[in-house]
């Protein structure tokens, strides 16, 4: 009997949940606690690429946070609500040792709900995408750029024959020094997506993610 795919879009933080998986190889293992953070963001790869016409690292935005235990083992199994309900899927921890440090992250089932139906008929999922790299805007980067506000995303670089390309978006063009550090300024501002105020890249992610699947966007 399959387990139901519960509505990750109705979580609270405090939600008491639990985590079953087959850490260190004890398998049926069940460790509960409750929700600590919602709509995290979890990089696809380690090393995010910024520049010199490389692909970004993939960003899985709204991320479920949770302290119920998640060691190596743990991903791919359900974190489940106290109704049974599966709301997400183990999938990494922020440890410094590799093993379980209080902080754990599942893919929220919303998300699996797009995903797995794709994967099963085409073997691949395609991600709404940009193609730009860039960073947040900070206060000093907003200094450095005379804005009067420090919100959006600054766009860097472009890829090349990407939709953002095609449409006309600009990355930077003169590097300045900015907290110690090189950053390539004078690029687009990413301040909006259709009516949608966008502060920084996790907006840009969950947007597109959440509500888009390929379509034009402003």
């Amino acid at each position: 009997a399959p387990l139901t795919l519960g509505n990750s879009s109705s979580l609270t933080i405090g939600q008491p949940v639990a985590a079953v998986g087959n850490p260190f190889g004890l398998s049926g293992s069940l460790t509960e606690g409750i929700i600590s953070g919602l709509g995290r963001l979890l990089p696809s790869s380690q090393e995010p690429i910024y520049g010199n016409g490389q692909v970004g690292a993939f960003n899985i935005p709204g991320i479920i946070q949770t302290d119920a235990a998640i060691n190596p083992g743990n991903s791919g199994g359900p974190l489940l609500s106290l109704s049974g309900e599966v709301i997400g899927i183990n999938s990494a921890i922020f440890s410094n040792t590799g093993v379980y440090a209080g902080v754990g992250f599942a893919i929220p089932s919303n998300t699996i709900k797009k995903v797995i139906p794709e994967l099963i008929a085409k073997g691949s999922y395609q991600h709404p995408w940009i193609g730009v790299t860039g960073v947040d805007v900070t206060p000093e980067i907003a200094d450095a750029m005379n804005l009067t506000e420090a919100k959006g995303f600054l766009v860097i670089d472009v890829n090349s024959k990407s939709p953002a390309d095609k449409a006309g978006i600009k990355g930077g063009y003169k590097v300045e020094i900015v907290n110690n550090t090189q950053i390539r300024l004078g690029g687009d501002i990413i301040v909006g997506i259709d009516d949608i105020k966008i502060n920084n890249v996790t907006d840009i992610n969950k947007y597109l993610e959440t509500k888009k699947e390929g379509e034009v966007v402003k």
